[in-house]
């Protein structure tokens, strides 16, 4: 009977706390990226102060929405940049807003690369890529809309120093703006994994074909951010087992390895990792890989996401499958989302109608407190 009441009374898992390199976590529960499509002609807006510290615990890890490296990077409408000296002043009082409740706020930087059409480029001339494949009409997510893609221009080997350049004077940008590090976007389709997949990359430079050419450009980038801002102050999110944008590869858990056992030259704070699961809303599936083998072989923190409820996220902390584990849609609708964890209360439900809108309030700030 003691020992009963000893383990009702034992933190959650999520709730512990948690070096993180310099670090000092409170918790293990991540706001994950999330784009939301309100940072109009790409510049953020004063109505994300609230968003974001809406979100803040003290010692809580947030990683902000995708944000372009470059006026290339470009593929959805109302996405901030960190490329220019406006976006970077807009971004200094978020981050303070985020820092003064305590927060720990990491950049995510992303090139969106064949993910884009012309009426979002400069000169409206083609979309860069590790190819000249175009990516095929995709459904939006609000189930209605279908997005069309312009056939991208592929770089050439030449070109692509220019674009790890892009990365790296944007992490220089984002510590400008107080962030206390980047997330290096190389997941869900995007320009890095259009190198890393071998669906998308048909190269047959350096870049291309082998295992080492295709993770080449992405470890470049790394290397690069890391020399620019210091490896502690720097993750990359990663998702090989995903089919996202028709970027798939056909050995993923090799791909997936051989990028984390790379990582680890680097040094960098965190690999952040998609479970292969993705489950579809009101729908679970069991994974049908497992990302333990690749949490072995990292060596700092590592963070998953994946349409992990509290359950699931206590189990993967408890069992060691994770260090940290990121949420979307629940922090999304639950800015309180840790108290809600620890007391077990019921959670708002999410309306995926507002997720993208350009309304800087519905859907964004107005999901309510307990």
């Amino acid at each position: 009977m003691e020992r009963r009441e000893e383990e009702d009374h034992a933190p959650l898992p999520l709730l512990t706390r948690y070096k993180m390199g310099n670090f000092q976590l409170s918790h293990r529960i991540v706001l994950a990226p999330l784009t939301r499509q309100r940072s109009f002609n790409n510049v953020p807006q004063p109505h994300a102060i609230l968003y974001y510290s809406q979100r803040t615990t003290k010692g809580g890890l947030l990683i902000s929405e995708a944000t372009g490296v470059s006026d290339t990077a470009q593929g959805y409408a109302h996405t901030p940049g960190i490329w220019t000296k406006e976006q970077v002043e807009a971004w200094k009082p978020i981050v303070d807003a985020v820092h003064a409740k305590g927060g720990i706020f990491f950049c995510q930087m992303w090139h969106v690369g064949r993910v884009s059409n012309r009426d979002f480029q400069p000169n409206q001339q083609a979309p860069i890529s590790s190819t000249d494949k175009p990516v095929g009409p995709q459904l939006r997510a609000n189930g209605l809309d279908v997005a069309h893609f312009s056939p991208p221009q592929r770089l050439r080997t030449d070109e692509i120093p220019q674009i790890v350049n892009d990365f790296r004077l944007a992490a220089k940008n984002a510590i400008e703006a107080g962030f206390d590090g980047v997330e290096i976007h190389g997941a869900h389709g995007y320009l890095i994994e259009q190198f890393l997949k071998d669906q998308a990359n048909d190269r047959n430079d350096k870049y291309g074909g082998s295992l080492e050419n295709r993770c080449r450009f992405a470890l470049e980038i790394v290397e690069a951010v890391a020399n620019e801002i210091g490896a502690d102050k720097v993750g990359i999110r990663l998702s090989p087992f995903a089919n996202y944008l028709e970027a798939a590869d056909s050995n993923p858990k090799a791909l997936g390895l051989y990028m984390v056992k790379a990582l680890n030259k680097y040094g960098i704070s965190y690999c952040h990792m998609i479970e292969p699961r993705m489950a579809t809303v009101g729908e679970k599936r069991e994974c049908p890989h497992s990302l333990l083998p690749l949490r072995k072989a990292f060596n700092g923190t590592f963070i998953v996401a994946g349409a992990y409820d509290r359950e699931d996220g206590n189990k993967a902390v408890a069992w060691n499958h994770a260090d940290l584990v990121a949420y979307g849609r629940l922090f999304l609708a639950n800015p309180d989302l840790p108290r809600r964890f620890e007391i077990d209360a019921p959670l708002n439900k999410y309306n995926r109608e507002t997720f993208y809108t350009p309304d800087p309030i519905i859907g964004y700030t107005d999901y309510p407190f307990l």
